[in-house]
């Protein structure tokens, strides 16, 4: 019998207050610097996003989107200020890992896949945080690869897939954790633009079929409309919170 699936974490499992009723992820002057404080990547940045919102990080090369994404993502710290989950600080939260592994899903630009692991190992690298056997990680990993339309390439190693292939397995590896948000910093940056549109296609899809909520880091306009409201980033601040009545919600 297949082994259940782990209930999502939730910061209501940490000792302290509930979550903040219908927000889903906040920060709040958050800054972040570097080299000894002698550069600063975020300068009080405060925005809220609701549960199932899909949203848009633009601005220029060095404006502090990645940063962003990064705290978000529970892989850095802020310097100043504090990033809420579900109402509780990502501070407060004893097991960094086993929060990322059951709660965030990531995507990049460049991949990031271990090149000697085929298509379907690949995507079940998040999975080995998570009480599920081997048989179940498998299967898991096979829906998944079939889903983004690479059934037929489960034993591919990442040399020897195409571009777009590469960036579906990653996809398909962001899949793997049943996240509630997934971050995606340029997804389609390397990618020329008929693959851009699939992969961007495939998002949407995952978007509204999971409802999770989808945050993306990019600096195509084509991309930054699909979403249901973009977030302009300059010098490290928000400069403009636009909804977008044309995209995703």
């Amino acid at each position: 019998m297949p082994t259940p699936a782990p209930r999502p974490f939730s910061v209501t499992d940490q000792k302290g207050a509930g979550p903040a009723p219908g927000v889903f992820i906040e920060a709040r002057a958050v800054t972040r610097h570097f080299d000894e404080g002698r550069v600063q990547a975020l300068a009080g940045v405060t925005f809220a996003i609701h549960e199932g919102e899909f949203v848009a990080v633009v601005g220029p090369s060095g404006s502090g989107k990645s940063t962003l994404l990064q705290l978000l993502g529970a892989l850095d710290a802020p310097t100043g200020g504090e990033i809420f989950f579900r109402g509780r600080s990502i501070r407060a939260i004893r097991d960094l890992s086993q929060f990322r592994a059951r709660t965030i899903g990531f995507i990049f630009q460049s991949f990031h896949l271990l090149p000697t692991l085929t298509a379907l190992e690949n995507v079940q690298v998040p999975m080995f945080e998570l009480p599920w056997p081997s048989p179940e990680r498998r299967r898991r990993a096979a829906a998944l690869l079939q889903a983004v339309g690479l059934g037929g390439r489960l034993d591919h190693l990442p040399a020897k897939l195409s571009g777009g292939e590469r960036q579906r397995v990653a996809i398909a590896r962001s899949l793997a954790n049943e996240p509630q948000l997934l971050l995606a910093d340029e997804p389609t940056g390397n990618l020329d633009s008929a693959n851009a549109g699939h992969i961007m296609g495939l998002l949407c899809d995952v978007h509204r079929q999971r409802g999770m909520s989808l945050i993306i880091v990019t600096h195509n306009p084509a991309i930054a409309s699909c979403a249901g409201r973009t977030l302009q980033m300059l010098d490290g601040r928000i400069v403009a919170d636009t909804p977008n009545p044309g995209g995703a919600p």
